[in-house]
């Protein structure tokens, strides 16, 4: 017999997707860079080496694979997929929700006037709707504005309860960015991470340089301000998706307010002797 403990639930798809897209994400960088990176960048080195024995005015220029190879650059890479994982999953749930918003999810002709009375049948029709249809953000709000206006018969009622109901989904959708403005922050420290490694190593190199070899010296350099350098670089070009991302969710929320005010709470009427 299988026990099931009380407080084991089921874990969300969210979390579950958000998971495997990190290991994912490890896996996919780890395997560029085992294969692809660092063995360019390696034989980019030696022949740099080389060229600078044979040639006295020679300018070793600088290799992609030379400034991305280290391990700061890497995680930064992996936090870097990891995000854009969850932005596209966060994106595409956004636009499914706003292809409803072309939707008649409120089948009513103009000049018709809604009673409280005629709440009921609006309902049942949009609760008709498939399941995932139902459960978006859109008909929720139809559905609040129509349960509240049938039980309180107040047209100022059913648009306050759009209005909070909106409000708190966009505080919702702004809390859901936590982690991807956690991993916007986490770049850039990965990052200096990596510049106080590099200037660690360059220190401990000194004497080399005292001798006048300054090769090691001039390699942890390199560590210390290419780490900061892609990550830095990193950094912006996310940033710009999350404020995209960000900007897509504040119109749906804006959006579906509208949709709720000219589809359906301006149609609604009540008696003489109800509360407007």
């Amino acid at each position: 017999m299988r026990f099931r403990f009380p407080f084991q639930r089921e874990l969300p798809f969210e979390f579950v997707y958000e998971l495997f897209s990190l290991l994912a994400a490890i896996i996919l960088v780890h395997a560029v860079y085992v294969t692809l990176v660092r063995p360019l960048a390696a034989a980019d080195l030696e022949q740099q080496a080389i060229r600078i024995e044979q040639e006295e005015n020679y300018v070793p220029e600088r290799s992609v694979y030379v400034v991305i190879r280290d391990l700061e650059q890497e995680a930064c890479f992996v936090l870097m997929l990891w995000a854009f994982a969850i932005l596209g999953y966060k994106g595409k749930t956004v636009i499914r929700e706003r292809m409803l918003l072309h939707e008649n999810l409120i089948p009513i002709e103009e000049g018709t006037k809604i009673l409280y009375s005629d709440a009921r049948s609006f309902d049942r029709h949009i609760r008709s709707l498939p399941d995932k249809v139902v459960h978006s953000f859109l008909p929720r709000c139809l559905l609040a504005a129509l349960h509240r206006f049938e039980s309180s018969r107040s047209i100022s009622d059913a648009s306050a309860t759009v209005e909070s109901l909106c409000q708190a989904e966009g505080e919702r959708l702004d809390s859901e960015l936590s982690m991807i403005r956690y991993i916007v922050w986490a770049i850039p420290s990965i990052g200096f991470i990596g510049t106080v490694r590099g200037i660690g190593q360059a220190l401990a190199l000194a004497y080399q340089a005292m001798e006048g070899d300054i090769t090691g010296v001039t390699q942890s350099l390199g560590v210390a301000f290419n780490s900061t350098f892609v990550a830095l670089l990193l950094s912006l070009v996310l940033m710009f998706f999350v404020h995209q991302l960000q900007l897509l969710q504040e119109r749906l929320v804006l959006n579906t307010q509208d949709y709720c005010g000219t589809r359906l709470i301006r149609h609604m009427e009540v008696g003489p002797n109800d509360p407007v």
